[in-house]
């Protein structure tokens, strides 16, 4: 009980938006989503 995700995101340990896995896909995430979006614009004219 007293190794829980929650703890450890409580006591800062572990912050959510500072461990690089987290950080590398939400860059990816948003790559991803833009080129998709650039793609269907481009496919709409």
């Amino acid at each position: 009980m007293g190794s829980t995700l929650y703890n450890k995101i409580y006591l800062g340990r572990s912050p959510l938006l500072g461990s690089r896995s987290v950080q590398l896909a939400l860059v990816l995430g948003v790559l991803a989503s833009v080129g998709l979006g650039w793609v269907l614009l481009r496919s709409l004219r």
